[in-house]
């Protein structure tokens, strides 16, 4: 083996231990109440959520091209939530809480939630309000598992258009916004 191929699978075991170790600690993070936010390289808050700009994105093992894929997602507008930055690549995590390497060329801004993920194939389904009160009228009922656009939340709604009806949602009901975040789109 020559010398730079022992040094390229001694760093690629390196990175893979780290990687290896950080989703405890990530996961801990995620569930405590009162998220803590750190900015990342680029100068971003991390964990952020973010949504997925074409219809065709790798996921990978690393954060590089010469990586393996591990998953393909096939739906642009896709909510993910960003973990970790490397150079020009984010470390994800989706609504399964799969996790792998996108290039942030293909990452947007835009901020889109999946409603109540959880829920998907219980049955259950979830008001669109007029209002941002749960007394309010209903605009549309969505189900588990459907992708919106998220225009506003205030910490504990948010205002989402699905499919051209814009209502709002308790914050708490969808994937893509933290507890209590307070944005506007």
């Amino acid at each position: 083996m020559s010398g730079f191929a022992s040094l390229r699978l001694a760093l690629s075991a390196a990175i893979l231990g780290a990687l290896l170790c950080a989703p405890q600690a990530l996961a801990q993070s995620a569930a405590a109440p009162a998220q803590t936010i750190t900015l990342g390289p680029s100068g971003l808050p991390l964990p952020r959520f973010v949504s997925l700009k074409p219809a065709r994105v790798n996921s990978r093992v690393g954060p590089g091209a010469n990586y393996s894929v591990n998953w393909m997602y096939m739906k642009a507008g896709l909510p993910m939530e960003v973990i970790q930055e490397f150079d020009t690549w984010r470390r994800v995590r989706d609504a399964d809480g799969s996790e792998g390497w996108i290039n942030q060329s293909l990452l947007s801004g835009r901020r889109t939630a999946i409603v109540a993920p959880w829920q998907r194939g219980k049955g259950g389904r979830i008001n669109l309000l007029n209002e941002p009160d749960k007394d309010a009228g209903v605009i549309a009922i969505i189900e588990p598992g459907v992708i919106g656009s998220i225009k506003k939340c205030d910490g504990q709604w948010c205002e989402m258009t699905f499919d051209g009806h814009t209502g709002w949602m308790a914050q708490s009901q969808v994937w893509g916004a933290y507890p209590g975040e307070k944005f506007k789109n």
